[in-house]
């Protein structure tokens, strides 16, 4: 069972918790962290991307020449591919990227990219994540005094809107929730970052 040493926004150390093995210290499951990742950017896309084909460019319904005797290739329409202002042969079309995942895979990656952040010690345990003003600067000294990386995903246990919005405007740092964490965000974090009633709740939601 993990036990982790907890400090405050000062970043000094006030104690310490266990963790549950089943979270914190699971199996790394790397095609599972494979498939959440790929599930997440592919259901990222908007997939709105469209080219007009040559049907539906406006213009060319007169031959542009006549058929034979000019020692050209024939054509039918100036809105072919082949013309400057012609449609485009096979672009892309509106379409929809979503891929979908099992919920109990999800867990299990959840659990795995926790426990690899556990493992290569940048889970930094914070007793309480606070704000009584937006206030930028005192989250950026927050995240130098505990040793949060460049880019760090700060879990809270529920909505602060002082916090979170203080936080946004530093570059490479994230917020999320309990309930919004996902594998993308945990693997992409050099620090992550997580308050101890938010730990807690983690433990109890993916055990």
């Amino acid at each position: 069972m993990p036990n982790l040493k907890v400090v405050n926004m000062a970043g000094k150390e006030v104690g310490s918790i266990e963790l549950s093995d089943a979270v914190y210290a699971a199996d790394v499951n790397a095609a599972v962290l494979h498939a959440a990742v790929r599930t997440y950017l592919a259901n990222q896309r908007q997939g709105t991307q469209s080219t007009l084909t040559r049907s539906e460019v406006s213009g060319g319904g007169k031959k542009p020449f006549r058929q034979k005797g000019t020692g050209r290739a024939r054509q039918g329409s100036t809105r072919a591919p082949q013309w400057i202002h012609g449609g485009i042969a096979l672009g892309p079309k509106p379409r929809d990227y979503r891929i979908s995942l099992n919920k109990k895979v999800k867990r299990v990656a959840i659990r795995s990219a926790i426990s690899d952040k556990v493992a290569e010690n940048k889970l930094i345990v914070v007793d309480a994540i606070t704000a009584t003003e937006y206030k930028t600067k005192a989250m950026a000294e927050m995240l130098k005094a505990i040793g949060a990386g460049k880019k760090a995903l700060v879990v809270l246990n529920e909505k602060d809107d002082k916090v979170a919005r203080s936080l946004a405007n530093i570059p490479g740092v994230k917020t999320a929730y309990v309930n919004t964490i996902n594998v993308y965000d945990i693997l992409n974090a050099d620090t992550f970052v997580v308050a101890q009633a938010a730990a807690k709740s983690i433990e109890e939601v993916y055990a």
